[in-house]
């Protein structure tokens, strides 16, 4: 078969997935418990001075679990779950679909649904990226990780070579893309409708930069 044309699988809705066990539902209520703790830290007192133990005591767990689940403290703000709904909704799009409609359809989707279930941690999220230089290169280290997951799907997708030339700069381009619709989303107020950010980060993407505005 084609793989152009081939249909791709359809994820399976929350409803039917399997609900997870009693162990894994303990170690979700966890990995919450920590985020929520340290939100709440960084909100009363900044960043710079909220520490691992003043997490563990707060989210009632041990500084060695903090670590266990977070290797560093980068990382309890800037996990969440961007990198499987963007490969669940782009595996999910019509195989006949063209690539810039699937992108944004599928870009708007994953951004505005994370925004609508965290409003707040989406706002801190992204403000911290902007302004504290550990986490913006903590995020960067990870992007190799989403580029990687996004070049299988794109190559899923296309039946393109997954390490080819053209499967690494479709990939990264779109990493590249959410990194800096977010950082400008914070440096902005977050004043703006961020599913129209990428709206027009992927004009730039696909038409290139508008036209020069007459004097």
């Amino acid at each position: 078969m084609d793989p152009m044309t081939a249909a791709p699988p359809s994820p399976l809705s929350p409803a039917d997935r399997p609900r997870p066990g009693l162990r894994e539902r303990k170690k979700i209520k966890t990995r919450e418990a920590i985020r929520a703790a340290t939100y709440g830290l960084i909100r009363e007192q900044g960043y710079e001075t909220t520490t691992v133990e003043q997490i563990a005591d707060r989210a009632e767990v041990s500084p060695s679990t903090v670590f266990r689940y977070f290797p560093v403290k980068e990382d309890i703000v800037l996990t969440d779950a961007h990198d499987p709904a963007l490969l669940e909704e782009l595996r999910a799009r019509p195989a006949d679909e063209p690539w810039p409609v699937s992108v944004r359809h599928v870009m708007r989707t994953v951004i505005g649904r994370g925004v609508e279930a965290e409003p707040e941690a989406a706002r801190l999220r992204t403000r911290l990226v902007s302004e504290v230089p550990a986490v913006r290169s903590r995020m960067l280290e990870g992007l190799s990780v989403t580029g990687r997951l996004l070049g299988r799907a794109v190559a899923d997708r296309t039946g393109l070579d997954p390490d080819g030339l053209e499967t690494r700069v479709l990939s990264v381009s779109l990493v590249a893309c959410l990194t800096e619709v977010s950082r400008y989303w914070a440096e902005h107020g977050h004043e703006e409708d961020l599913a129209d950010l990428v709206d027009r980060a992927l004009d730039v993407l696909e038409h290139g930069p508008p036209p020069r505005a007459e004097a």
